[in-house]
């Protein structure tokens, strides 16, 4: 089991020569792919303030990653939510600490680019 964070997600759906390696294989040999539902929302403010462009509507991407064979979009739940609070991390950005946190109650690797996350949770793969 492996958590994609938005840009994992955004390189490896639109973009793969974007992954590592490592990133790339992580995500190819995980048996389940998990994204949480904050990562869509966060796409979709990207593309609404024009700093992102995907050839597909956010709805239509979700759509087609609901379909995708070993990939779980979750929602953000309770637990999520107070994990995210009682993470020790400085950082404000409520979907960093809502992925970060879903990564840490699974206990799982995170496969992101971000070098903030990846210099607080330590099981990232990028």
């Amino acid at each position: 089991m492996i958590v994609l964070d938005t840009s994992a997600l955004f390189f490896w759906a639109f973009d793969p020569e974007k992954l590592t390696p490592a990133a790339r294989q992580a995500i190819q040999e995980a048996d389940l792919r998990i994204v949480n539902a904050i990562s869509l929302w966060e796409l979709g403010l990207k593309v609404q303030r024009r700093k992102l462009y995907l050839p597909i509507t956010v709805r239509e991407f979700a759509i087609q990653l609901s379909r995708v064979e070993r990939l779980d979009i979750r929602p953000t739940d309770i637990d999520i939510w107070l994990h995210s609070l009682d993470l020790d991390w400085a950082h404000r950005d409520p979907a960093d600490r809502v992925i970060v946190a879903s990564a840490d109650l699974l206990g799982c690797k995170l496969v992101t680019s971000d070098q903030r996350i990846r210099g607080f949770y330590p099981l990232t793969v990028w």
